[in-house]
């Protein structure tokens, strides 16, 4: 045991159950049993072979798949988050499939080109009173469009995968979203969806900076002049490996920094779930607000790097140009559809009358990868001329 007597302090009796009768393995639609499988097992399987979870090899993370092979892509990403939160889940003593599953789906509800992508297509929705958002872009996905099974649509996964979708980067209320009541919007969510928003921020943030390096647009020497934690960890890593070349120990740095990222969330979470008390699940959705967070020292350092990346990288002459070309083919994509809804496909077309047509326009192009919708583009861009 540690100094603060949280070592072997263990958060199990907290974590969400695997049993069958549990509230939150409950399906909307009744499936058959898999006694060699837990519920969150079997959801983990729906996941990975949904036509969603495939098309995030062809989605922007930061930089399009058309400049390297080497930079993250959406799914790339994805399996650097599941890591991570699997590893933290199990530090504490959590349910480690619960958490994998919700890593595995964090993204799914993302559009093309990434995050310039959500906003040009979140623009185009405000005219028509609507909103894009990726988290119940993502339920939409696994509640509705997924076409698996015979008796029903979507994936029919548990209540607990479905909650954890919706609420592991943010809250919702029942006032703004009541579409969302039966999520339990009026508690926090377990802690196995709380650690997925920081697992996704540990990951990236490490694999920014790698794939700014790898691209040019960043240097090292001006990482360490600017990102306190990294400096630290290639101090020390340096110290271990004197005169090898810099970017071996950058390399090793961002290991570094990863894993102190990881563990502070680790011993974070610890010490609030202790510091209320906490012994059960329910006792954690009581709470007024998360137990899963960085501390301090370490939520000062996250928030500098962060702004680091969006002076440095995320808003750089060469990234600019490539939002500007988001923004450009989806905003003309949006509206020749608006336009010209007998264009879209016929599946699309016979939801118009109850979505609405924005909101069937924006979720034809939500489910595109980046290849696709710039041969969209092309087309459309041909057929206008004629």
């Amino acid at each position: 045991m540690d100094g603060n007597g949280t070592k072997n302090f263990n958060l199990h009796r907290c974590a969400v159950s695997d049993d069958t009768n549990d509230t939150l393995t409950a399906r909307a639609y009744d499936a058959p049993l898999r006694p060699s499988r837990t519920a969150f097992q079997r959801d983990r399987e729906r996941i990975v072979t949904a036509r969603a979870f495939r098309r995030l090899a062809g989605k922007t993370q930061v930089f399009t798949s058309r400049a390297s092979d080497h930079f993250r892509s959406r799914l790339t990403h994805t399996i650097e988050v599941v890591q991570i939160a699997r590893g933290v889940a199990q530090a504490l003593g959590l349910n480690e499939d619960l958490s994998e599953v919700l890593a595995l789906a964090h993204d799914i509800g993302h559009p093309p080109f990434g995050h310039a992508g959500e906003r040009a297509l979140d623009t185009c929705l405000k005219l028509h009173g609507l909103r894009f958002d990726h988290n119940i872009h993502a339920l939409r996905i696994v509640e509705h469009f997924e076409l698996r099974y015979a008796a029903h649509r979507g994936l029919n996964l548990t209540l607990g995968v479905r909650e954890g979708i919706i609420k592991h980067s943010r809250d919702y209320t029942v006032a703004q979203y009541p579409e969302l009541a039966c999520y339990l919007l009026d508690r926090m969510p377990p802690l196995e969806a709380q650690i997925i928003d920081l697992a996704d921020e540990i990951a990236y943030l490490t694999a920014d900076l790698d794939d700014g390096v790898e691209s040019g647009l960043l240097e090292i020497g001006h990482i360490r002049a600017h990102v306190g934690l990294l400096d630290d960890c290639f101090t020390q890593i340096e110290q271990i490996h004197p005169g090898v070349e810099e970017k071996y120990l950058f390399n090793e740095a961002l290991q570094l920094m990863q894993n102190t990222l990881t563990d502070d969330l680790v011993a974070t979470t610890l010490a609030n779930t202790r510091a209320i008390g906490a012994t059960s699940l329910s006792e954690i959705r009581a709470h007024t607000a998360r137990l899963a967070v960085f501390s301090a020292v370490a939520e000062a350092q996250r928030q500098q790097e962060k702004h680091y990346l969006y002076e440095t990288l995320y808003t750089c002459p060469e990234l600019s140009l490539e939002h500007d070309k988001a923004e450009e083919v989806i905003t003309r994509l949006f509206n020749f559809w608006i336009n010209k809804p007998d264009e879209l496909p016929s599946g699309y077309v016979e939801q118009i009358e109850t979505e609405g047509l924005a909101r069937v326009v924006a979720d034809y192009i939500a489910g595109m990868t980046d290849s696709f919708i710039l041969l969209q583009y092309a087309q459309v861009k041909r057929a206008v001329r004629r």
